[in-house]
């Protein structure tokens, strides 16, 4: 099988986009705790703040608050309350989370996707990918979700690349906040430009600007 210069391009971009936001080793569960003070707490902090529990100046160093925004999470998800960031947080943080990274390629699967659409929608759009990383039809990671072969438009003719506005940035900062406009679409599609049948099998949810988001 011959595959276009465009379509191998796009892979392997697409690969390289992967390998540099999920490095080998920052999958691993590591376990941080007060006194620590690395990269993983520069991560978790990010990701606490995102959910509003951290309030303090992202800065590196787990002390007090970084502490005291653990035990609020862990509290609020079930797990030990004990402020230390072991295995079992780090895996339920992920799951509800997203990192800097991630953040920017939702910010810009948002602009690429539904510039020009209403807020609501482009919020829709981040909280679609979103949904996807927790349902176990789709990949389990926001990468995955973005970077699966044909899963959206805007990644297949590299308009995914562009420099997303600040209402794309807030959009996903909103979704990753719990937003969802959909109420847990999976899919969405433009009525007016959707070629595949099959998407309008789907059950439709509703309406927002120009797309229909659907489960």
């Amino acid at each position: 099988m011959w595959w276009s210069k465009k379509a191998v391009l796009t892979l392997l971009a697409a690969f390289m986009a992967v390998a540099f936001i999920f490095p080998a080793d920052s999958l691993a569960a590591t376990q941080i705790q007060r006194g620590s003070v690395n990269g993983d707490v520069w991560d978790l902090q990010y990701r606490l703040q995102m959910l509003g529990y951290y309030k303090g100046k992202l800065d590196g160093i787990y002390g007090a608050n970084t502490t005291k925004a653990v035990r609020q999470f862990q509290k609020a998800y079930g797990l030990s309350i004990d402020g230390i960031t072991g295995p079992n947080t780090w895996r339920a943080l992920k799951k509800v989370s997203v990192n800097k990274a991630e953040m920017q390629m939702l910010a810009q699967l948002v602009y690429s996707e539904a510039r020009g659409e209403p807020y609501e929608g482009q919020v829709a759009v981040a909280a679609v990918a979103l949904n996807r990383v927790q349902s176990k039809n789709f990949p389990n990671t926001l990468a995955g979700v973005i970077f699966e072969p044909l899963a959206f438009t805007a990644v297949d003719d590299g308009q995914f690349w562009m420099t997303p506005n600040k209402t794309a940035y807030q959009a996903a900062w909103d979704a990753v906040r719990g937003w969802d406009p959909t109420n847990h679409s999976l899919y969405y599609f433009n009525p007016v430009t959707a070629t595949s049948k099959w998407i309008w099998s789907r059950t439709q949810v509703k309406k927002i600007g120009k797309h229909i988001f659907a489960i």
